[in-house]
């Protein structure tokens, strides 16, 4: 397989998508642990809240990086789309909130391990929920 055809080509395979998809959240995780390991270990805030910042950067980058090599759908409304994307987002958000405090919290893991566990486990809702209810008419085509 050619790398225009795995990276750019437009496509509605649910493997090419979910391959492109972790690719593109790789390059998100790289802001959302950023931020998470700067608000954490320099800016000495609370790792539920840096959690939640950190989230909310790599969930924005992750819209816009996905927006041109995943879901390459056009919606009606720009706008309209984001704010599902993001309610998606903010569901995955307290999914991780949820992960790294019972990480972190109660089995006394590291915030950093806790956040890696949260990633991959929500990292499937996002992806699931992105391509079966927000750009469902593409994966039925």
């Amino acid at each position: 397989m050619q790398l225009r055809a795995l990276f750019l080509d437009k496509t509605d395979n649910p493997f090419l998508q979910l391959f492109r998809y972790a690719f593109v959240g790789g390059v998100a995780a790289v802001f959302d642990f950023g931020t998470l390991y700067i608000f954490d270990e320099f800016g000495k805030v609370d790792h539920l809240v840096a959690t939640a910042i950190a989230f909310l950067v790599g969930v924005t980058v992750n819209y816009f990086v996905s927006k041109k090599f995943v879901f390459t759908q056009k919606k009606a409304s720009p706008v309209a789309e984001f704010i599902e994307y993001a309610i998606i987002g903010v569901i995955g958000l307290g999914l991780t909130e949820l992960i790294v405090y019972l990480c972190t919290d109660l089995l006394g893991f590291y915030v950093m391990l806790s956040k890696v566990v949260a990633t991959v486990l929500v990292f499937f809702w996002n992806f699931l929920a992105r391509r079966f209810i927000l750009y469902r008419k593409q994966a039925n085509q």
